[in-house]
């Protein structure tokens, strides 16, 4: 496995501020650091409450196009010293997702859907994978080749049972374009300002079809990224902080409606290089959506992030709330989130239980107002460990071709 020193994770610093990066800008030297700002200027034109708010958060703000490296596209203008890329004042483009991002050996790229339904029986996630980061294979090959291990994951949860599937394909089973993702029998298609889905999977362990389709409609999108550490190895999008969602399946026969979110993550590194644990929660509100992360870096280091999503008319940051510890999972997972003083989480149920990650359907109160929150725990020291590792094909079969 490929060793990336890690720089400590320090606490925010009054007066540290986050760089903007323009579309189509790009650093020589691959992903860029955080560094200092734009000297009290408005971050964007028309938006200098901003400069106020994300001083005092911790992730620095990156162009959301293609790593560099990748051989996909030149380098624009840019310095590789560290030092501010582009014109501050600008984000990327909005638009849906970029499929043909370039994935360097070692690191991944995953985009992610969740959905509940409007009565609150249903709900499902979607991960579409290129370069598994949970892959036993990916890990077993050295992580040399990102393209070798693409998954599409499913998960569907309802009232009197759930489906999983996770069908790991190689290079010859995926197909890659700007507006377009093939990985085996399944397709992701951007199209008319939606995401459109098409589902043909097996499910584990109890061998079953799980096939249909599901549309992301947003409400609004954002191209803008940031940086989950210091070195901007591990990025995050927030592309459709909120959505329609609309999934139609004839295996199992269901059909339902409700509210989604979208976002995609990619890095230059396998995730347990940058991190030990991490947990993050989203949640829908009146007029905005709330992010929660807190993350532990591999040297030990901890910080914690609050934001409030509005798509492309603005990102706010938010004082972290205090901390709230919700039950343990059956495998003895800690939970902990975060929510108002004085009023603790509802654990409405579990999702998912494994052995080194879980995924909640949370009720909080959050900044004064209740909403429904997806959380999820993940342990990547448990996930390192051989045992658990080879448990994971059974949850995650491969497909070569």
């Amino acid at each position: 496995m490929r060793k990336t020193p890690v720089r400590p994770i320090e606490p925010l610093r009054a007066g540290d501020r986050v760089a903007v990066r323009a579309a189509g800008d790009h650093d020589a030297g691959g992903f860029p650091q955080a560094v200092p700002g734009n000297g009290g200027r408005a971050l964007r034109p028309g938006d200098s409450w901003l400069e106020g708010v994300l001083q005092t958060t911790w992730i620095g703000d990156t162009d959301s196009r293609p790593l560099s490296g990748g051989g996909q596209h030149p380098s624009g203008r840019g310095g590789a010293d560290g030092g501010p890329v582009g014109t501050a004042g600008r984000a990327a483009p909005a638009r849906g997702p970029l499929f043909d991002q370039a994935v360097p050996p070692g690191g991944y790229l995953w985009w992610y859907i969740d959905g509940l339904s409007s009565d609150g029986r249903h709900a499902i996630t979607l991960i579409a994978f290129v370069g598994s980061v949970f892959s036993p294979y990916y890990a077993w090959a050295g992580y040399r080749d990102p393209l070798a291990h693409c998954s599409v994951n499913v998960a569907l949860y309802g009232p009197d049972r759930g489906y999983w599937s996770m069908t790991e394909r190689g290079r010859g089973a995926v197909d890659r374009g700007p507006d377009s993702l093939r990985i085996g029998p399944s397709a992701l298609r951007w199209e008319n300002d939606s995401l459109r889905i098409d589902i043909e999977e097996r499910t584990v362990p109890w061998l079953g079809r799980l096939r249909g389709t599901i549309r992301i409609t947003p409400h609004d999108v954002s191209g803008r990224s940031f940086a989950l550490d210091r070195q901007a190895r591990h990025l995050w999008q927030p592309i459709a902080p909120r959505a329609e969602i609309e999934v139609t399946l004839t295996d199992p026969a269901l059909r339902w409606r409700g509210t989604g979110y979208l976002d995609s993550n990619q890095g230059s590194e396998p995730l347990q290089e940058g991190f030990r644990r991490w947990t993050w929660a989203r949640a829908h509100q009146a007029r905005r959506t709330v992010i929660l992360y807190d993350v532990e870096g591999r040297d030990g280091g901890t910080r914690s992030l609050a934001l409030g999503l509005r798509g492309s008319r603005g990102v706010e940051a938010l004082e972290p709330l205090p901390e709230a510890d919700l039950p343990r999972t059956g495998w003895r997972l800690a939970r902990p989130t975060r929510a108002d003083a004085g009023v603790p989480p509802d654990l409405v149920r579990t999702l998912e239980d494994g052995p080194f990650y879980a995924r909640s359907q949370l009720r909080a109160s959050l900044y004064g107002e209740m909403a429904d929150a997806f959380h999820e725990s993940l342990d990547l020291d448990r996930f390192r460990s051989p045992l658990v590792r080879a448990m994971l094909p059974f949850r995650m079969p491969r497909r070569a071709s």
